[in-house]
């Protein structure tokens, strides 16, 4: 049986209608049919949906890495756009299933920390929990509530279907603790937060800006004075490793060689250029990044 909409299309300020669009971003990979299946309950509903991957390669159960790359990527969407996000190890636990709605686009998923870095930057206009059984599959599963829930109430809201209407507000949304940075006199400790396919250590040092050959720094995470500095000056510290200044791009050092740079997120990045900086190090999510400069200006 599939759950239909009395509503068809969403407009913009214009009144031009806009087709429906729909993210998705999760852990369920593409060996199996699982994200095959939230699409086909997404079409069901929103037949028109433009639906988007942003991503099906998130770490098994790594919220913090999905908080994360929704956060880097959400902002380049038009704002009708419904972000939905399932990396949920508490599927069938007491954890609530929730959908909030900001200026910047609308977001749906589990109620574990997932959406703690867009709270953070964004006003949130309403947020509600997903308990309304007209917008969820007939039959709903304790395993899958991204097929179940989490879809129906996408393509919901993607084809103008009001938030409020889903469920009852929800005052308390869980938040991740922010990722470590500390900040004194010509000095940032940090963590990587995320490594990318390429083995790059993203880490919690950003935002960075490039003025010249001067770097600001403003704090992406927390709330910390920034600074400015030449980054000829940085020196950049990893499990052992220091690196001398920041670098625009890869070509700047030769193959095999280590460097650091500002990532196209505005993060500080450490690198092998043309290697696995992850892999070569043996690190992980977590481990200690330090950047001193004495150069301040």
């Amino acid at each position: 049986m599939t759950v239909t909409s009395e509503v068809t299309v969403t407009s913009d300020a214009q009144g031009m209608s806009q087709r429906p669009l729909v993210t998705l971003t999760t852990d369920f990979g593409t060996a199996d049919g699982y994200a095959g299946a939230v699409k086909g309950v997404i079409l069901g509903i929103a037949p028109e949906a433009h639906i988007v991957d942003i991503t099906h390669e998130i770490a098994p159960h790594n919220i913090r890495q999905a908080a994360f790359v929704l956060h880097n990527v959400y902002p380049y969407f038009p704002p009708h756009t419904v972000h939905m996000v399932v990396v949920d190890p508490g599927v069938g636990s007491a954890r609530r299933p929730i959908a909030l709605r900001t200026l910047a686009g609308s977001f749906v998923g589990p109620d574990n920390g997932v959406f703690s870095f867009v709270m953070a930057r964004e006003r949130i206009e309403e947020l509600v929990e997903l308990a309304n059984p007209r917008y969820r599959l007939p039959q709903t599963s304790y395993t899958f509530h991204g097929r179940d829930i989490f879809a129906p109430a996408a393509a919901h809201l993607a084809l103008g279907v009001p938030l409020a209407t889903l469920g009852p507000p929800v005052h308390d949304p869980c938040r991740l603790p922010w990722p470590r940075l500390e900040v004194s006199r010509g000095t940032v400790v940090g963590e990587v937060v995320h490594i990318d396919r390429f083995g790059n250590l993203v880490t919690s040092i950003g935002f960075l800006l490039w003025h010249g050959e001067v770097l600001e720094w403003r704090p992406a995470f927390g709330k910390a004075e920034g600074m400015r500095f030449r980054a000829s000056g940085v020196r950049v510290r990893v499990e052992g490793v220091e690196i001398s200044g920041v670098s625009h791009t890869y070509a700047e050092v030769e193959p095999g060689q280590w460097l650091a740079l500002v990532g196209s997120s505005g993060y500080l990045e450490i690198a092998i250029r043309e290697g696995n900086a992850a892999h070569t190090l043996g690190v992980s999510e977590g481990a200690e990044v330090l950047l001193q400069t004495d150069q301040g200006l």
